[in-house]
């Protein structure tokens, strides 16, 4: 019943698919018709080859490059109409106005005034479907996450808009009757002004009846002018990221493969149907250009994608993908054999199974792209339809750029001339050779491409619940709540607070001013810190990983200025070089053995951390961290490990780490132990950052209570800078220098030792402890301080 319930939650209404349709309609209908139309720029205006290569590759090229900003700006809008209805109504609107006016052309002005004049035009225009498509697209890839509602979302969309591909067509038949025109070149300069109005409604109503919710209140990147030019770094790191998701990788190639070629030879149709199969004679000619398209795009939208549809949910995504473009490369081989001069009927039957190629195409790629989406945000812990999409559709659209120039170049190439009655035989063989060649080559390439693709609906069902776990409110991260339970700060006053618990340490520092905040923060920081956990991994490393030396004296280097001791939190896998290296560069060492559930690597740990302090280079030594908390082992086992290292080893204090209520309750550790090591974490037991300092002095005094006089050190505290709120405990930059404050102010005064949690930024944890495990660093991933350009701001 849940799961019922679950997947009837995921359905999108019909109202919705069918407007995200229309807007389908709107994104399909200007390409298909600017490629009815631009046969005029050679018929009727003197383009050449190489004229109209450079007007297909110029402003695509450009779109291409404009759409990962825009993919950045859309996914970071704050905005009551949330990220994307805004943008798609402007989008809808100067695509309306620049489609018009890009066709007022005139064979007078000459062939090098027409040139430019398009091709500046050309660019407004495209700028307009860069702003209404990217985040258009990005409205389907959101409307479900559900992985067969996905695939019905985009199917009902590309039957829409396949009705483009349906009329497009026919204005060949309008344009050539001269009884409505008595030119091509005028019929254009008319027709563009109806379909440019038609097609800006259709896009602009996706913007009206697709709901979104407010982000006003999201905590999103800035989009002004200088965020926008910060961003590029951004999204650099978004396509990097984007380019490591193998399944992306391959889907953007493998449409990139089809669609591309495809597009490189698609408008020879009109060629080899005008000049091949009717020899340049225009009587009877005019119809079957018109035909081709509109039986195509009438079988793709009757047939074709419904059975696409129908195989995906039977076979799976991969499988239907595999299939239908085999069944394409049939298509294509029955056109090379039925294109005959004088049978013009013939290349009908092989309509069907050549539109199962593009006609498959978006349904399932859109559709595996919702997919990837969310294995990118279990990856990065954000989401980006916008800029995925745009990385998506930045591979179609520079290959469209691309495939316009190679258009022009095999038009060159064969030696096809412009304005001529007829073209040569060998100019028509080799034609139709590339017609049919390079799709077959593309198609083939990207099946080989998609063979091992591997996201099938068991995965994408894994990877939406460990996001929806994620996403869930979370219960404390150390259960029980101990602190908070037993103690009732709010409400109280300050001078109440110090009444009541005069035993704590309460900061004079005024929190009320942000920039002032900053500025306390710089000033405690490079008064230096006595301790820090040192965190090693980079950003693509994982536990289990390799160290190298060069990564651990470069990120001691960073350290180095800054404090006196280090945390290591295991003792192998290149871990076990850091204590010589730490001691060669003047630190002190805290040095951890990782013990997990696994025997043999829990040895292998013991015996390192054994061996490095027999080497002279630990200064304290702990055999586990949170073994307890985590349910690892049981106290036994924990205390023969603790017993092992201490008959080996000499001198040097021996301890075991967990989080304070884990030690309390289990005093036989306390005994054990030669230090007492605890961890501390306000955040995680959703203390408000008012009381967060507050209640970290309370785990310490529980502590002391049962630690019969032992040394007691805070082995870990921290707050995030980013990520979900943990009941009162919200994550942010001003958050984690407040917190930063008091616990060092605090340290100080009562000189407790006090190792804070981070150095690093760590991306590893985002699949652990989502966003806000990734940004408990006081330096990024990249080594950067976080705070310190802010500050000086």
């Amino acid at each position: 019943m849940a799961d019922q319930i679950k997947k009837s939650a995921n359905k999108v209404p019909i109202g919705q698919k069918v407007a995200f349709g229309l807007g389908m309609l709107a994104n399909q209908m200007f390409p298909a018709m600017i490629g009815i139309f631009t046969v005029v720029l050679v018929e009727k205006l003197g383009f050449s080859g190489f004229l109209l290569g450079l007007t297909y590759f110029i402003p695509k090229f450009y779109d291409a490059l404009f759409d990962l900003i825009m993919g950045y700006v859309s996914d970071n809008t704050k905005s009551k109409w949330g990220r994307r209805r805004q943008y798609v109504l402007a989008g809808a609107i100067i695509l309306g106005i620049s489609f018009a006016l890009m066709w007022q052309l005139y064979a007078e002005n000459g062939v090098t005034y027409n040139f430019w004049y398009f091709l500046v035009v050309s660019l407004i225009f495209y700028s307009g479907l860069t702003i209404f498509s990217i985040p258009y697209v990005a409205m389907g890839y959101e409307m479900s996450d559900d992985f067969h509602e996905r695939t019905n979302i985009m199917a009902t969309s590309q039957l829409i808009g396949q009705l483009a591909w349906v009329v497009a067509p026919w204005f060949w038949v309008i344009m050539a009757d001269q009884s409505l025109f008595p030119s091509s070149d005028v019929a254009v300069r008319t027709l563009a002004v109806y379909v440019a109005i038609g097609c800006a409604i259709l896009a602009a109503i996706p913007a009206f009846f697709i709901p979104s919710k407010s982000t006003l209140h999201e905590n999103y990147s800035p989009i002004d002018l200088k965020g926008i030019l910060g961003s590029f770094g951004e999204i650099k790191e978004g396509l990097k990221a984007s380019v490591e998701i193998k399944p992306f990788r391959k889907i953007c190639i493998a449409t990139f493969l089809i669609f591309n070629a495809f597009q490189t030879t698609a408008g020879f149709s009109y060629f080899i149907i005008k000049y091949y199969l009717f020899k340049g004679n225009e009587e009877g000619f005019g119809l079957w250009p018109t035909l081709f398209g509109s039986v195509g795009a009438i079988i793709t939208t009757v047939a074709v994608i419904p059975i696409v549809a129908r195989m995906s949910k039977v076979m799976g995504k991969k499988k239907a993908f595999l299939v239908s473009q085999g069944i394409s490369i049939v298509g294509y081989i029955l056109l090379y054999l039925l294109f005959v001069p004088g049978k013009p009927y013939l290349f009908l039957f092989a309509l069907p199974f050549f539109s199962f190629g593009i006609g498959s195409l978006f349904t399932l790629m859109m559709s595996m792209t919702s997919d990837v989406i969310d294995i990118d945000e279990l990856n990065t812990g954000k989401r980006r339809e916008g800029s995925l999409g745009a990385i998506y559709w930045w591979m179609v659209k520079f290959g469209t750029a691309v495939a316009g120039l190679l258009s022009g170049m095999i038009l060159s190439l064969v030696a096809f001339q412009s304005n001529a009655a007829t073209q040569t035989d060998e100019t028509m063989f080799w034609l139709r050779i590339f017609f049919v060649g390079i799709p077959i080559l593309g198609t083939l390439t990207a099946i080989w491409t998609m063979k091992n693709y591997d996201v099938d609906e068991a995965k994408a069902r894994e990877v939406r619940d460990l996001l929806e776990k994620r996403k869930a409110p979370k219960p404390s991260g150390y259960g029980a709540n101990n602190v908070l339970e037993g103690m009732n700060l709010a409400g109280l006053s300050r001078l109440q607070l110090q009444q009541q618990f005069p035993q704590y340490y309460f900061p004079t520092y005024d929190y009320s001013n942000v920039e002032r905040v900053k500025s306390e923060f710089l000033n405690v920081f490079n008064g230096g810190m006595s301790c820090i956990c040192f965190s090693v991994f980079t950003e693509k490393q994982f536990p289990g990983d390799f160290i190298t030396e060069e990564q651990i004296r470069k990120r001691l280097e960073v350290l180095k200025p800054h404090t006196q001791w280090i945390r290591v939190f295991s003792s192998t896998h290149g871990h076990e070089n850091i204590p010589k290296i730490a001691k060669e560069m003047g630190f002190k060492v805290l040095m951890g053995a990782w013990i997990g559930k696994d025997e043999a690597e829990n040895q292998q740990e013991i015996q390192s951390l054994i061996q490095l302090i027999k080497e002279g280079n630990v200064d304290i030594a702990a055999v586990g961290n949170e073994v307890l908390f985590r349910g690892d082992q049981n106290e036994e086992t924990l205390l023969g490990y603790i017993g092992q290292v201490k008959n080996q080893t000499l001198n040097v204090p021996i301890t075991y780490i967990d989080v304070y209520y884990e030690i309390i309750n289990h005093p036989k550790l306390v005994v054990a132990s030669d230090t007492i090591l605890i961890n501390c974490y306000p955040f995680w037991e959703g203390a408000s950052i008012d009381h967060a300092g507050m209640y970290l002095q309370e785990m310490y005094h529980q502590t002391q209570k049962i630690a019969g006089g032992k040394e007691i050190i805070i082995a870990e505290t921290g707050w995030p800078s980013k990520g979900e709120a943990v009941q009162n405990a919200e994550p942010s930059p001003e958050n984690l220098m407040r917190y930063y404050i008091e616990a060092q102010k605090w340290a100080s005064k009562e000189q407790i030792n006090l190792f804070y949690f981070s150095s690093f930024d760590e991306s590893w944890k985002i699949h652990y402890e989502g966003w806000a495990g990734t940004s408990w660093g006081l330096w990024g991933a990249n080594e950067k301080f976080k705070f310190k350009k802010k500050i000086q701001d």
